[in-house]
């Protein structure tokens, strides 16, 4: 391996500048992150008397103590509930990660039922859609806790009724694929929500709480004129005794859970492989939170970054000298080999040949790719136009297209432009998709779009004959600015699931190794596929 030495002084005054605005930015996430727990817990008077958990008591007492527990999207639908952003509550109704159950890594997914009853949000529905996604892509058997008062019909939109659909197809082609799916339902699931348990592998039910029927009481009433209460027409004694919709019934929360963890104790599924051993980084994490500006028009040495990230330290580098700007480096996180690739500037002609090489290479061997995202975008002008940078840089977004091994991307800076597609952002599908807090995400930088409008709008005027106007001009400017930097902030684009979190840069390497040993299990593990999912009986 090549020592590339850090030349980065953690203590010099740009550092702890640095240092400084990231830490109020990972202080502003952690307090939306607050919101959303505090929001919950507002109903806990109201759980404690129905004998119940809050969701995230379920969520810890079905997770097996002291083990990693990855949250996903907690920033979801953050600022689109409402457009006061003082009030947006973030996560969308949700609870959802990647955890330890009874020895066997699993997703979780919880209705957070004290926001609302657990009515689904539209963002709610995209964070569950993107958590069947990465179960199933990932062969984790999906425990969904269930307690929701099903679509909120004073927000009916008839796309959010169709797209919803989405939800139970998922269910069934993880079943069909050999994924378990087992739902604990908690409280109540109506008309579409009864179709989570319905889909399910195994379902555990809660006597005298869980609730399960196509219509409830005031429906049937309405519909058929007939009167039943709602324990004859979807409760859980009736379910685990007559339809036979469940298969277990617990007496409370806590029992639901113990039950829960033993269904998948008994998967058999045995446990991964522990990896190779490694040594940690020569260089401190803390030192992360003072490499990266929060004006990306500064240039970052990405090398540091990844000094920080990976065994050792230690970096073999791949053509150090050619495309310098993009940086091609292998490397491994705790004991699994995986290829690296960030940005010192734009990708130009030859770190776009680079990187395609470096993609191909990394297939050949079956390494994972990490793309470190700090990327302006690919470089224009003449010289560049007329050195094929299209043709080039459509070479790099094939190898990423359909590159055969996992590919994790971690958005640290700037991401503009088709440096977002290059450096496979979410519209490429990388496995895992992670955002630092101070991550900036557009198709170009605010003052950038605003000049290139102004250049646009004088041009009309003057072919028209006419004179701008200053002051007008100006304030378009500024508003221009302002709707792109509002727009690529990390918060907002979290906010709309353009990533699967938001994350503290001091956690990047326990992130990817998270993410690396879920790939590798994934590879190991060997399912039994059915024609189609397991059906209720």
């Amino acid at each position: 391996m090549s020592h590339f030495e850090s030349c980065w002084n953690p203590a010099s005054p740009q550092a702890l500048q640095r240092r400084a605005a990231l830490l109020e930015r990972i202080a502003a996430l952690r307090a939306l992150e607050d919101r959303a727990a505090a929001a919950s817990a507002r109903s806990q008077a109201v759980f404690d008397k129905r004998g119940q958990l809050l969701p995230r008591q379920r969520v810890a007492l079905l997770l097996d103590p002291g083990r990693p527990w990855l949250p996903l999207a907690t920033l979801a639908g953050y600022g689109q509930d409402t457009p006061e952003l003082a009030r947006s509550v973030p996560g969308g109704g949700m609870i959802a990660g990647i955890g330890w159950v009874s020895g066997v890594r699993c997703m979780v997914v919880a209705s957070d039922s004290g926001i609302e009853a657990g009515a689904i949000q539209p963002m709610g529905l995209e964070k569950i859609l993107r958590a069947q996604e990465i179960a199933l892509q990932n062969k984790l058997p999906f425990l969904h806790l269930v307690e929701s008062a099903g679509a909120n019909l004073m927000r009916y939109r008839v796309e959010g009724f169709v797209h919803g659909g989405s939800l139970f197809r998922n269910l069934a082609r993880l079943s069909a694929a050999g994924v378990p799916v087992i739902t604990v339902q908690h409280g109540s699931g109506t008309a579409g929500g009864a179709y989570m348990p319905g889909l399910s592998d195994v379902v555990i039910m809660v006597r005298g709480r869980s609730r399960a029927f196509l219509a409830g009481p005031p429906l049937l009433q309405a519909a058929t004129g007939e009167i039943a209460t709602e324990e004859e027409l979807g409760g859980a004694e009736m379910h685990t005794q007559v339809s036979g919709l469940g298969e277990h019934l617990a007496e409370d929360d806590r029992e639901a859970l113990a039950l829960a963890r033993e269904v998948v104790a008994q998967l058999g599924w045995a446990p991964p492989e522990a990896p190779p051993a490694f040594a940690e980084p020569r260089y401190p994490a803390d030192d992360l939170l003072g490499l990266m500006s929060d004006d990306l028009r500064q240039p970052v040495d990405m090398r540091e970054l990844m000094l920080r990230l990976v065994d050792g330290s230690e970096l073999l580098q791949f053509k150090p000298l050619y495309g310098a700007a993009t940086v091609c480096a292998q490397a491994r996180i705790e004991g699994r080999p995986v290829g690296l690739i960030s940005n010192n500037g734009p990708i130009d002609v030859a770190g776009a040949n680079k990187a395609t090489h470096f993609i191909q290479w990394m297939c050949q061997l079956g390494h994972p790719l990490i793309y470190l995202q700090n990327t302006t975008g690919f470089m224009v002008g003449k010289d560049s136009e007329q050195g094929g940078m299209i043709k080039h840089g459509s070479k790099m977004i094939q190898a990423v297209s359909n590159a055969t091994v996992p590919q994790i991307t971690l958005q640290c800076g700037a991401s503009f432009g088709a440096g977002n597609y290059g450096m496979c952002g979410r519209g490429y599908a990388p496995r895992f998709l992670f955002s630092w807090p101070n991550a900036r995400t557009a198709v170009m930088g605010g003052e950038q779009a605003a000049r290139t409008m102004q250049i646009v709008a004088e041009a009309a005027l003057a072919r028209k004959g006419l004179a701008p106007d200053p002051v007008r001009a100006q304030a378009q400017f500024e508003q221009t600015v302002a709707l792109f930097e509002s727009q690529a902030d990390a918060f907002h684009t979290s906010g709309l699931l353009l990533d699967d979190g938001v994350i503290d840069p001091r956690d990047s390497r326990a992130v990817l190794a998270q993410c690396l040993a879920l790939c590798a299990d994934a590879e190991a593990r060997r399912l039994r596929p059915l024609s189609f999912g397991v059906a209720r009986m």
